[in-house]
């Protein structure tokens, strides 16, 4: 008898995953399991709900006892996770700046991507999975760019995802980036209010009398001889926000590969700029089990401050 053979699963569903489709849950859970296998398992009635056939679009509640057939995969087609022995996903480890049974906060690197995909084996979320194999889930609650670093927030319970999400629908919670851009930015533009349209082919966001409405709020912290470190509050969260209305204002942000201006970024270069100097600095949220107000701070990298200590001494 092959103990290795797939047998049949009966899960109780509990608060972290009532309100979840069926066929997310069983996307989620079988992970190496192609998407057309599990339709095809609920549409035949081999998945079941309180011994009861049910529906794709089925919303878990609380109590439920989901049946879960054996289905056996190709080994092939399972994606492997990143091995922590690696220096990028080892180092993430140290990037933890708080961490609870329900929520976990990372400042992320610069160049790292938040997750797998368009040619990347894996990014932040993959990686924290392989550093916490014995978590039940792990799911990013919202995304920030690449190239910028800083808070990154991440859901430890479905419940948690959900609560966390509904702040971010709801505008609660508040960002605040810091960004140096060139030139003099004046301390009356306190809000840039511009539509932006993104370019579903190229991923290049404009401001566009078509695009969604976009609000980023800002503030002068110091001045330089050619650039202004400036705090950033995107109230809205477009694509690349920040980094369009800056430049639709005149004046973008340092090393920004797509919308910056290559004069700057020599000007900057001298100091030992080479990255986008964009850092998601702090977070406002409720604890989605506690409801205490977070307030979350996240230290620039030793770079940024040397580039900054650079433009002072310029000064």
């Amino acid at each position: 008898m092959n103990d290795d053979k797939p047998k049949v699963q009966f899960v109780d569903i509990d608060d972290d995953f009532a309100g979840q489709r069926i066929d997310n849950f069983l996307l989620a859970r079988l992970k190496n399991v192609p998407k057309s296998m599990i339709y095809r398992i609920v549409r035949k009635g081999e998945v079941r709900v309180n011994k009861k056939r049910i529906k794709p679009e089925y919303k878990l509640q609380e109590g439920d006892v989901v049946r879960i057939p054996p289905v056996k995969v190709p080994e092939s087609t399972a994606p492997d996770l990143p091995n922590v022995k690696l220096g990028k996903v080892a180092e993430l480890e140290h990037c933890i700046i708080y961490e609870d049974d329900h929520v976990l906060i990372l400042n992320k690197p610069s160049g790292t991507a938040v997750h797998g995909g368009s040619g990347l084996k894996f990014g932040a979320i993959e990686a924290l999975r392989a550093l916490r194999p014995d978590a039940r889930f792990l799911e990013l609650v919202h995304r920030i760019d690449r190239d910028t670093s800083g808070i990154l927030l991440v859901a430890k319970k479905r419940s948690a995802l959900r609560r966390l999400q509904e702040q971010f629908r709801n505008k609660t919670v508040q960002k605040y980036y810091f960004a140096l851009v060139m030139g003099q930015w004046k301390n009356s533009c306190k809000v840039v209010n511009a539509p932006l349209l993104k370019n579903e082919v190229n991923s290049i966001v404009r401001v566009n009398p078509n695009g969604k409405p976009s609000e980023t709020r800002f503030k002068v912290l110091e001045k330089f001889e050619q650039a202004t470190l400036i705090q950033a509050s995107p109230i809205t969260g477009r694509t690349h926000q920040i980094r369009v209305h800056t430049q639709y204002t005149g004046h973008p942000i340092g090393w920004d590969d797509r919308y910056g201006d290559r004069r700057f970024d020599a000007y900057t270069g001298q100091f030992g700029l080479d990255r986008l100097f964009l850092h998601a600095a702090n977070i406002k949220f409720t604890h989605p089990a506690t409801e205490e107000l977070m307030d979350i701070s996240a230290p620039m990298g030793a770079k940024l401050e040397r580039v900054l200590k650079g433009l002072r001494s310029k000064n």
